[in-house]
Parts: C-alpha cells; structure tokens; sequence
C-alpha cells in the first residue's frame, strides 16, 4: 500500500474519532501568555524552569526560524529506558516559535493526567503583544503583510496529530539522537546551540533523563555513515520523514519505508539504506507507466525519494503536510549523496 493511501486512511480515522480532553485538565488557555511559557505580564521573558532545546537535526518549515522549549513538572523526570521511546511525565509541556519577519505561531503540546496528548496553536498579533488561541480546524491561509507579503498557513488538530501520533512517542525533535552532543557539522539548517539551550549530556547530569543505557552515555549517539554526506543526508531523512516512516507497528503508520533512525540498534543505518534500496515505488513521471525507483544510485533526477521531495503537488509532495515551499539546500544535500555517495562507478558499497 502506498504512503499515499496510508496516510490519506490515517487522517480519515482520526476525523471519525472524538478527542477527549481529560477530566480535571481544563480547557486550553485563551492566550500563550497564559500556558506557562512566560515570566507573567512578559511574552518574551521565559519562566524558570522551562528549558530551551535545539534539535540536530530540525524539520524544515518553508524557511521560518524556530525557537523550542520544554517544561517538565518539578520532581519528575524522563524515562528513557526505551532510548528511541521516551516516557515523558504527565505534565510535560512543549512549545514551537515559528518566527518569519516576526513571530507568526507557537506551537503547544501537552501530556495531560491521564497520559494523552493535547495540541494547540497560538497565532500572533501584528505588534507581538500576545498570541491567540486558534481554531482546532485550522487556518488554511493567513495572510502575513512585512516586505515580503506571503500566505501562511495555521494546521488543524487533525495535522497535529497526524505527524506527532503516528511514531512510538508523539514528542518530535527531542530524543536522544537530536540531543546529543556528537552534533553532525553538515546538518541542513542546523541552529547554532544557545547558552541556555539543554542536551543530551545536561539532561542526564540534572537528573531529568534517567535509566539510559550506559554505552548512551559514555559515546554519544550518532548516524553511522560511511561519509560526511552521507550522514547529513540521513539524519535530515531522519528528521524530515523519519516520524512517519518508522519501524513503529502502529498499522495505521505507513511502515514501507524506515527512516527513522533507532539509536540502540548498529545495523539501524544499514537497515535505513535497505529498506531504501529494497522498497518499492509506486511514483510513476506524467506519461510514463514504469515505477521510478525509489532512489536511483549515481541519477538523482531519477529517483523518486528526490521528485517527490521537490513537489508541491497535492498528489505527490513529500512529506505531505506542514510546508509549501521546497527545501533547496536540503534538495541539494540529498541530490549530492545520491549522485556521489551512491554513484556505483565511486561508491566503495
């Protein structure tokens, strides 16, 4: 089945389901000033005790420039005895700036009492003073005035829930391997780390990350790769796909295809590069009816990992939800792996 269909079917039920908040949670705050993000009365001054975080590897957002913070209750920790499954604490806050010219959104998750997961956006005044609940269906296109006047768009619930619900734990971008302190120098996009900003290693020594494995530890968890580039281009894979096309055994996740990375398994690249190699492609170029592969070794511009990443049509785009401008230098980087990395007349494979 394609990814197509899956994740067409995996939006489909979750439409036809009823989100329960928790008994005893309390509706959602009108207002992010109000979620516990800020120092009362500030909306840029941040609370003691909520963490700022940069991931290694960030999710390409047509461009904007984000900021990320977590709060974990005091007295509770992460459990991070599954390392590529985190058990947050029931309480645990998370939140996503999206800034363009100006802020435009912010993101917000939140563990509630009975271990589900809410979602929220904010969006942004004009003059920045606060940022207003949206509608749980979204806005399909916001107008953005500055010096490039553009058109944004807010998702729904239902998009929340599609991206962050389908791997084993719904919490994107904090992890073990987005952590850590080996960061990969030829990352697309990579944030330089900011003062306040917590890893893998600061976690660890708080005590707020508990029960990792040792050999975690001791060696920093990293993509093996038999090169530089090779090693960017699957942690951007890792970061960009990877939260839906898992080893996860939901059904409902589309499970052709394994991008994400599992920090505790050493065959975990080279699980990544078969099942790349091995699945197959239902993408077929206009007028054509043989499948392009997937990825062509040595001939990027025909191998479908790379079209598709590069539409913008409905019906082709990858990943399907989130952004509406394509990634050049992440285009680029994967452009650049396939053509040399995998090229069969210089690849040591």
């Amino acid at each position: 089945m394609s990814f197509k269909v899956l994740m067409a079917a995996a939006i489909t039920a979750l439409a036809g389901m009823v989100f329960v908040v928790s008994a005893g949670a309390g509706p959602l705050p009108d207002r992010l000033s109000d979620t516990g993000l800020f120092v009362e009365g500030s909306t840029s001054e941040v609370r003691a005790g909520v963490l700022s975080f940069t991931p290694q590897y960030p999710l390409w957002s047509d461009g904007a420039i984000k900021r990320r913070w977590i709060y974990l209750p005091p007295g509770t920790f992460i459990d991070a005895s599954r390392p590529s499954a985190w058990e947050f604490p029931r309480g645990t806050r998370l939140w996503k700036e999206f800034r363009l010219e100006r802020r435009v959104e912010t993101r917000f998750i939140e563990r509630l009492a009975d271990g589900s997961w809410r979602y929220a956006t904010y969006i942004w005044s004009e003059d920045g003073q606060d940022a207003v609940l949206a509608s749980g269906e979204g806005i399909a296109s916001l107008t953005l005035n500055g010096t490039e006047p553009r058109q944004y768009s807010i998702p729904s619930e239902l998009d929340c829930r599609a991206c962050h619900e389908g791997p084993a734990v719904p919490v994107l971008g904090f992890s073990a391997l987005q952590l850590s302190s080996d960061r990969d120098p030829l990352a697309v996009h990579a944030e330089s780390l900011r003062a306040d900003d917590v890893d893998l290693r600061k976690l660890i020594e708080r005590g707020l990350v508990r029960n990792l494995p040792t050999s975690l530890i001791k060696t920093p968890p990293r993509i093996s790769a038999a090169s530089p580039t090779e090693r960017a281009a699957l942690g951007y894979l890792h970061g960009n796909c990877g939260q839906c096309h898992t080893n996860s055994s939901d059904a409902s996740v589309p499970v052709d295809l394994q991008l994400a990375q599992d920090v505790t398994d050493p065959a975990s690249t080279e699980k990544v590069l078969q099942s790349l190699r091995s699945s197959s492609s239902q993408f077929r170029l206009p007028g054509t009816t043989a499948a392009v592969p997937l990825v062509s070794p040595g001939a990027s511009h025909n191998s479908a990992l790379l079209i598709r990443m590069r539409s913008r049509d409905a019906s082709v785009q990858m990943p399907p939800l989130g952004t509406a401008i394509p990634d050049s230098e992440g285009l680029a980087l994967i452009a650049r792996w396939i053509d040399q990395d995998k090229n069969p007349s210089t690849s040591r494979e």
